[in-house]
């Protein structure tokens, strides 16, 4: 048991390095220069970390880890970028509108109302959702 236990472990990890060496841009080496491989690796492991977070805002309410899906790069690269809005600017004020037959409106709209709830307080920052996550 504790070799399939061991191995499902190992497996999930290789999974893990696969999707951030093809949907991160983890594998990709752009000069032949150390130092901006290294800067490169940086703003990759970035980029694939603020995706995870994103994914912790976009939960539910009472979601456990458990019940978290995994959404790979690619998937949330698909989902929201190609957002059909207009952004406007009036009155001192600036806003996003989204057509009506954007498919995840509701989703998205969540997502950013979340993310503009995120402030610092007294003792850092004050939690976005009511209930933390729990195993």
């Amino acid at each position: 048991m504790l070799a399939i236990w061991f191995y499902n472990q190992r497996a999930a990890a290789e999974n893990l390095i696969k999707e951030a060496n093809n949907d991160a841009g983890l594998a990709a080496h752009p000069s032949d220069r150390w130092m901006l491989n290294t800067n490169w690796f940086q703003i990759a492991v970035l980029a694939y970390d603020l995706n995870c977070c994103l994914r912790l805002f976009h939960r539910e309410e009472n979601t456990t880890a458990e019940d978290i899906k995994h959404t790979s790069l690619a998937t949330a690269r698909l989902r929201f970028p190609f957002v059909a809005a207009r952004i406007w600017r009036h009155a001192g004020r600036v806003g996003v509108s989204y057509s009506d037959h954007y498919q995840e409106k509701d989703v998205f709209q969540r997502l950013m109302e979340r993310l503009r709830r995120v402030v610092r307080g007294p003792d850092g920052f004050a939690p976005v959702l009511s209930t933390p996550l729990s195993t």
